[in-house]
């Protein structure tokens, strides 16, 4: 089955009682986003420690990645990788309130972007602009923030919760110039070759789309193999792209890094090792910004045992 079409919010569709604690969340997150931005960070480090108290077994899931990508650490240090990982991810919630509540001016203040010159350089040859970021606790913030400076679109994938999907597709909406279904590739490659700037995170399992297996973080990895496939349908480059959130709580700088080279070069495996590798690149510099909490190796290569209970 393919995933439900998102629709626009309209608060009249949500009086049910079993919407009332997501109207709860949103009210608690509004508040907090009216704070000061170091203040409201502060509160998503409190929260991120909150999550950490109650997350129960799926702390499970964040030892073993860590364990599979860092055997070199101690067992302490990748326990202060974990704990920074869920401060971060409790931060990443107030930004999400950034996103959809904080002006343009607001924002502006706090964002500077690097290498933008990669991209005006692709975007000047006539060609389109793939951004290849990963899924960092970072990832949403850095998107609202890059409309700052361009145009983007951005690939969607359907939440769970009907409210909190419908919301988080209108506020993105507001921002964005297109959001795209992951299965609409078609209509994604459609942006592509108009030039726009396309925010793209395949490093997740999706176990029922065509794989290949790939190394990242020393481990073998089931990665799609539509990003070559895209690339080459809509003669796109490749360009890194990392947010990053500044440790000393001044704001973000924006990193896009030059083109993938020989990308798309005719070799899926190779293609997805080149993937993984940018994507890696930054999760060993910030390894507490990596969203460790999700089943990134669930897919094994036939006979391999799987690595999660």
């Amino acid at each position: 089955m393919g995933e439900q079409s998102s629709v626009l919010f309209k608060a009249s569709d949500y009086l049910h009682p079993r919407y009332w604690p997501m109207w709860c969340i949103f009210a608690s997150l509004r508040l907090v986003s009216l704070l000061p931005y170091r203040a409201a960070l502060g509160v998503g480090r409190l929260l991120g420690q909150l999550l950490l108290l109650i997350s129960g077994s799926r702390q499970q899931v964040i030892d073993t990645n860590l364990a599979r990508c860092f055997p070199e650490k101690s067992n302490d240090e990748r326990n202060h990788i974990k704990f920074e990982c869920y401060r971060n991810m409790g931060i990443s919630l107030i930004e999400m309130a950034m996103c959809w509540w904080w002006s343009d001016d607001k924002l502006r203040p706090l964002v500077e972007i690097e290498g933008r010159e990669h991209l005006d350089a692709v975007l000047e040859s006539g060609r389109g602009a793939i951004l290849l970021t990963g899924h960092y606790t970072s990832l949403e913030i850095g998107g609202r923030l890059l409309t700052l400076f361009m145009p983007l679109q951005g690939m969607y994938r359907t939440q769970r919760n009907l409210m909190f999907d419908s919301y988080l597709y209108t506020r993105r909406h507001s921002y964005l110039v297109d959001i795209v279904s992951r299965k609409s590739t078609r209509q994604l490659m459609k942006g592509i070759r108009k030039q726009i700037p396309t925010w793209y995170a395949p490093d997740q399992d999706f176990k029922r789309e065509r794989n290949v297996f790939a190394p990242f973080m020393g481990v073998a990895t089931a990665t799609i193999s539509a990003s070559s496939r895209m690339a080459q349908a809509t003669n796109a480059a490749m360009l890194p792209y990392y947010p990053e959130r500044k440790q000393d709580g001044t704001g973000y700088i924006l990193h896009i890094g030059a083109p993938l080279e020989d990308f798309p070069s005719g070799d899926e495996i190779a293609d997805a090792s080149a993937i993984n590798r940018s994507i890696e690149t930054w999760v060993r510099e910030f390894p507490e910004n990596y969203m460790w909490i999700h089943q990134r190796f669930k897919t094994r290569p036939p006979g391999e045992a799987p690595f999660y209970p």
